[in-house]
C-alpha cells in the first residue's frame, strides 16, 4: 500500500527516486510522482496512472536535482487523480509532503487551518501535513515537523522537503513502514526494503515515533520530544525477490501476517471509545434504515463467504431479514428488490463483472446500495451509493487472505452502525469492546504457525479433505475449503456439519482428513456429535476451538486452540489458521502458491 523514496547525495536524484518506485510496483498503486530541489526551487510532477505515464511527463527533465522525494498512492482518500496524486504542497509552494497511512483527524486539521487562510486543492488527507509545517515553520524544518506531529491521530509515515533547507530532508513514522538507507555521502529513504537493494544494504528501519533528520553528514534519529536518539545498523542479507515479499517465501504469507495491522486500519478512526461508529462514506438516514425490510448481500468467491459471514450477524443482531447470493447468480433469478431493500455488494477490487452487474440490476430496481471494498474509486465504489473502505492495502498472492478478514470486520462496523441507526441495541458494547480486541486474537491465532506446518505434512499426501461446521462456523468452512482447494489442488469440500447424513458420510473413509470448527458456544455438543460420526467412518479429525474447551480433545486427532475469542466475533480468528493450513499444505504439494493455475486475481468478465 503506497510507496515513498527519499534520496540526498551527489548524484541526480530522478533517476533514484524512479527506480525506487519501479522496485515499490508490487505493493500496488493508482498515481505516482515526485519533487525535487532545484535551481533554489521546488519542482514537482505527478500522474494517475502507472509509472510509465510519470516518467513520460518527466521525460528526462530536473537533471540537477539531488535532493527529491517520490510517492506511488493507493488510494484511501480522495479518488485516483492528478491532484490526489503525491506530493502535496502547502499554499506558498515552499514544502513538499509524502505520505502513507490515515490522518483521522485530518478533517479536522483541514477545517481549522483553512479558517487561518490556507487554501486545500485535493481531496486527500495527506494535503493537512504541508499545510501543518508551513503553519508551524520558523527557520527550522525538523522543528516544524516535530511541532506538528502532536496534532496528528492515526498512522504515517512521512517526508518532508522544502526550498528553504535545499540540501535537508526531514520523515516521521508511527504505524506505516519507513526505512533509512545509509552509504557513503549520501542517505535514501524507502517505505521498503527492495527500493534500497541497489544503493545499500545498511540501513536504520525507524519505529513508531521516531524522526529522522537528514542531510549531506548524514540522517540523525530523534523521539518525538527532539531528544536525540540512538539507532542501530540493520544489514540487509536478503535477495531482491526476498526482499519484496519482506523476507518471506511468498507474497501470500506475507499477507496473512499482514493481516493484524490491517484490521487495525479498518477499524482505525471508526470506532469510538464510547462504542459508537463513524463510516464517514455511509449516509444513511435513520428514517431511511428503520424502513429497511430486507438486505441482499450480493458478491463472489472469498468476498460471498465474507458476505454469508455477515448474513447470519445481521439476522442475529439486527433481526432483520438477509439474504446471501452468489453474483454469477443474482440477476438471473429476478430478485425481488424495492426501496425497502438494501443492496450490499462485497468486492476486494470493486472490478468483479458479476458483482457490478448486480449491483446496477438493484439499483434499476430503486434499492440502495452500500459496497464494501478495497479500491478508492473501482466502479463498484463510484457506483454505489454508499461505501466502506476496508483499507486492507493491496493483495498480490491470488489467493485473498487480508481482504477476506477487512470485509468481515467491515460487516460487524455495519452492524453496529445499522444497530445504531435504528435506535440503538444491547448487543452493541460487546460488539464494539470485542472488534477492539480482533487484532489482538490474530496475533495470537499466527502463533499457531509451527504446530498448523506439522499437520499439512499429514493433509498433503491425500487426494481429499473435508471442513465441517455450524452455525458462523459453517460460511468460515467453506473459505477454509477455498483456500485449500485452490493453492494446494487438493479437492477440498465444506459442509454444514448437520448435513453429514444427507450424503456426506459415504464420502468419509479411513484417515480421510476433516477439519472441524467448534467455535460457537451454543453448538459445541451438535460437533461434538459430528466428530464423533466421522471419527467412527475413519476420519483423522482436525478441530478448532478456543482454549479451554477440552471435550474436543477426548474425540478429535489433533486440536488448533485458539485465543478465548467471544463466538460471535470467532470468525476473524478462525480462518487465519486455515489460511496458513492451506498455504503449507501446498508448500509441501510443491504449489505455486501466489499464482494457482487456471485462477486470476480479479474477474472483470462473465
Amino acid at each position: 500500500m503506497c510507496g515513498i523514496v527519499g534520496y540526498l547525495g551527489p548524484r541526480p536524484a530522478v533517476p533514484i527516486l524512479v527506480q525506487g518506485l519501479e522496485r515499490l510496483e508490487y505493493r500496488g498503486y493508482d498515481s505516482a510522482g515526485i519533487a525535487v530541489l532545484q535551481d533554489g526551487g521546488l519542482v514537482m510532477e505527478k500522474s494517475v496512472g502507472k509509472l510509465a505515464a510519470l516518467k513520460s511527463r518527466l521525460n528526462g527533465g530536473m537533471a540537477a536535482a539531488r535532493v527529491g522525494i517520490g510517492h506511488t498512492r493507493w488510494a484511501t482518500h480522495g479518488r485516483p487523480s492528478d491532484v490526489n496524486a503525491h506530493p502535496h504542497l502547502d499554499c506558498s509552494g515552499k514544502f513538499a509532503v509524502v505520505h502513507n497511512g490515515i490522518i483521522e483527524n485530518y478533517q479536522e486539521i483541514r477545517e481549522q487551518l483553512a479558517a487561518g487562510g490556507h487554501r486545500f486543492i485535493s481531496e486527500t488527507d495527506t494535503e493537512v501535513l504541508a499545510h501543518l509545517v508551513e503553519e508551524y515553520y520558523s527557520g527550522d524544518l525538523l522543528q516544524a515537523v516535530l511541532k506538528m506531529l502532536p496534532l496528528l491521530r492515526g498512522s504515517y509515515a512521512m517526508a518532508v522537503v522544502s526550498v528553504h533547507h535545499p540540501e535537508e530532508m526531514v520523515a516521521a513514522r508511527q504505524d506505516s513502514p519507513l526505512i533509512v538507507g545509509l552509504a557513503a555521502g549520501e542517505t535514501y529513504l524507502a517505505s521498503d526494503i527492495p527500493a534500497l537493494l541497489p544503493y545499500t544494504r545498511d540501513n536504520y528501519i525507524l519505529e513508531n515515533g521516531e524522526v529522522v533528520h537528514i542531510t549531506p553528514r548524514g540522517a540523525g534519529v530523534y523521539n518525538t520530544d527532539g531528544s536525540r536518539k540512538a539507532k542501530q545498523v540493520f544489514h540487509v542479507a536478503w535477495d531482491l525477490q526476498a526482499a519484496e515479499k519482506g523476507g518471506y517465501a511468498h507474497f501470500m504469507l506475507k499477507e496473512i501476517h499482514e493481516q493484524p495491522r490491517a484490521l487495525r486500519d479498518t477499524l482505525k478512526g471508526r470506532l469510538g471509545a464510547d462504542g459508537r461508529v463513524n463510516l464517514e462514506e455511509v449516509h444513511l438516514t435513520p428514517a431511511q434504515v428503520r424502513d429497511l425490510q430486507k438486505i441482499a448481500i450480493i458478491a463472489c468467491g472469498t468476498a460471498h463467504y465474507a458476505g454469508m459471514v455477515g448474513k447470519y450477524l445481521l439476522e442475529k443482531l439486527l433481526r432483520l431479514p438477509v439474504e446471501d447470493d452468489v453474483a454469477s447468480e443474482f440477476r438471473y433469478r429476478d430478485p425481488i428488490l424495492d426501496a425497502h431493500t438494501l443492496g450490499l455488494v462485497i468486492s476486494q477490487s470493486g472490478e468483479t463483472a458479476d458483482t457490478l452487474a448486480s449491483l446496477r440490476e438493484a439499483k434499476k430496481a430503486a434499492a440502495p446500495v452500500l459496497a464494501i471494498t478495497n479500491v478508492v474509486g473501482s466502479s463498484v465504489a463510484r457506483e454505489a451509493d454508499h461505501v466502506i473502505y476496508t483499507w486492507a492495502g493491496p493483495e498480490v498472492a491470488v489467493a485473498s487472505t487480508k481482504a477476506y478478514l477487512t470485509q468481515v470486520a467491515s460487516l460487524y462496523l455495519l452492524a453496529l452502525y445499522l444497530g445504531e441507526q435504528r435506535g440503538g441495541a444491547p448487543w452493541a458494547p460487546e460488539i464494539a469492546t470485542g472488534l477492539k480486541d480482533l487484532p489482538g486474537y490474530v496475533e495470537e491465532s499466527l502463533k499457531l504457525e509451527p504446530r498448523i506446518r506439522e499437520l499439512a505434512g499429514q493433509i498433503a499426501p491425500h487426494r481429499h479433505a473435508f471442513f465441517i461446521g455450524r452455525g458462523l462456523d459453517y460460511p468460515v468452512s467453506l473459505e477454509g475449503s477455498l483456500k485449500l482447494k485452490e493453492i494446494s489442488y487438493l479437492h477440498a469440500e465444506a459442509y454444514a456439519a448437520g448435513e453429514l447424513k444427507h450424503g456426506t458420510l459415504a464420502l468419509v473413509e479411513e484417515g480421510t482428513p476433516v477439519i472441524a470448527l467448534a467455535t460457537q458456544a451454543e453448538l459445541r455438543e451438535k460437533m461434538l456429535s459430528n466428530i464423533k460420526e466421522v471419527k467412527a467412518r475413519g476420519a483423522w479429525v482436525l478441530a478448532l476451538t478456543q482454549a479451554g474447551n477440552t471435550a474436543v480433545a477426548q474425540e478429535a486427532d489433533a486440536v488448533l486452540y485458539l485465543p478465548p475469542v467471544p463466538s460471535l466475533l470467532a470468525p476473524v480468528a478462525t480462518v487465519v489458521p486455515l489460511q496458513l493450513l492451506a498455504y503449507y499444505t501446498a508448500v509441501a504439494r510443491g504449489c505455486d502458491v501466489d499464482k494457482p493455475r487456471n485462477l486470476a486475481k480479479s474477474v472483470t468478465v462473465e
